[in-house]
């Protein structure tokens, strides 16, 4: 009855987590979660006033498939402005979200048998992704070292006859690195010698980058545009998670081709979402750099507390609302209860269960020595964590 397709696709991992811990939660347990990749903050009012504006005005109907002529211009005027880089508006596509465009890229340019190079830790999804394009995920583990970033050796060792896509995200979900010039510079040398491959650049974390500018890739090689299919968006530094509209930018051959599947499977985002996706990018930053200064305040604090605790190492992410502790030190170990925790999930499930702490482990991002922890919470939450965390991992033997 059910397709080896669907069955071949693994549930996303971390909302997985977040669905225990609110079914915890809704039993009457105390439950602290930094499971979700979703800002705590409101969406800025001048964009929910935007919004409103938009249904009173009766904005009601289907859009352009690609998005409204207006907004997909704002969007243009954005990227010269703040990334110097030239789309026509005709080279961008709005979708429901970045999470789509990433998945649409994919079916648009992954045949059978392709492969796509994904550096560990990686977003859950994206292996899942490329196998419902029927293409087959490369997966490169990366060093704590090196902060998790791919090195140009890395992906030279990675690269075969059938690779066709790199996915890069940068800041990281899940890990918070962010690739330097001199890192994307490298990684483009390396890419120039095969001028088949195609990457998919996923840039939603941009805004929220703490003490360096971001840089993209075709910032640093620009003669390697029309093989980067660049993936942005609102959800993280607009605080605008349940608007979904996100989009992507790339060579008009990808995007007729993403338009033709969009077409078919959702057609364009909200009328009312792309509204206030304008609104957005029109109006000055500000409120936004506040949420990425406190989240920067948060960043420092988790660290600090982190790298007090005996057996665990993290390093400073220098964007993104993550932190990927190093936890092997205390795998191998035994609960009170004389559970044997051989790995990152058995650790996640063993805090959950017994001290009410929902964090994601690291074996979902392909990287068991890890765990992630979202700092996209409030102060009190966060520090009622560190304690939660703290007392579970000093109570094994």
């Amino acid at each position: 009855m059910i397709s080896q397709r669907a069955q071949n696709v693994q549930p996303s991992a971390t909302l997985k987590v977040t669905g225990r811990a609110k079914e915890l939660k809704r039993e009457g347990k105390s439950i602290v979660s930094l499971s979700a990749g979703e800002p705590d903050f409101k969406t800025p009012g001048y964009i929910c006033k935007a919004a409103i504006e938009a249904i009173n005005n009766g904005q009601h109907g289907y859009t352009m498939n690609p998005g409204t002529p207006e907004l997909r211009e704002a969007i243009s005027a954005k990227l010269q402005r703040e990334n110097s880089l030239n789309y026509d508006p005709s080279q961008i596509i709005c979708s429901n979200g970045a999470k789509q465009s990433v998945g649409f890229a994919l079916l648009a340019t992954v045949d059978p048998g392709d492969e796509v190079i994904i550096p560990a830790p990686y977003w859950v999804s994206y292996p899942e992704m490329t196998r419902l394009a029927e293409g087959t995920p490369i997966t490169v583990r990366t060093s704590f070292e090196n902060n998790f970033r791919l090195t140009a050796d890395q992906l030279e060792e990675a690269i075969t006859p059938k690779t066709k896509v790199l996915i890069l995200c940068s800041p990281s979900n899940p890990t918070g690195s962010c690739y330097s010039e001199s890192d994307l510079k490298a990684l483009a040398e390396v890419l120039r010698k095969y001028p088949d491959i195609l990457v998919i650049s996923d840039e939603i974390y941009e805004y929220i980058v703490f003490e360096e500018e971001h840089v993209s890739l075709i910032n640093s090689a620009p003669d390697l545009k029309d093989r980067v299919i660049l993936i942005n968006g609102f959800s993280k530094g607009f605080a605008m998670t349940g608007w979904r509209l996100g989009y992507l930018a790339a060579h008009p051959d990808i995007v007729k081709a993403v338009s033709k599947i969009q077409s078919q499977e959702t057609s364009a985002p909200s009328s009312i979402s792309q509204a206030a996706g304008l609104a957005a990018y029109t109006n000055d930053l500000s409120e936004v750099h506040a949420m990425r200064d406190e989240f920067k305040k948060r960043r420092d604090y988790m660290v600090e507390s982190l790298n007090a605790i005996d057996g665990v190492d993290c390093f400073t992410p220098g964007g993104a609302f993550y932190v990927f502790p190093d936890i092997s030190a205390h795998l191998g170990k035994t609960t009170p209860d004389g559970n044997k925790l051989e790995t990152s999930t058995d650790l996640c499930l063993y805090l959950l269960d017994e001290f009410g702490l929902a964090v994601v482990p690291g074996d979902a991002f392909g990287e068991p020595n890890g765990l992630r922890m979202s700092y996209a919470a409030g102060m009190k939450d966060l520090e009622e964590a560190m304690d939660r965390f703290r007392k579970g991992i000093g109570c094994l033997l």
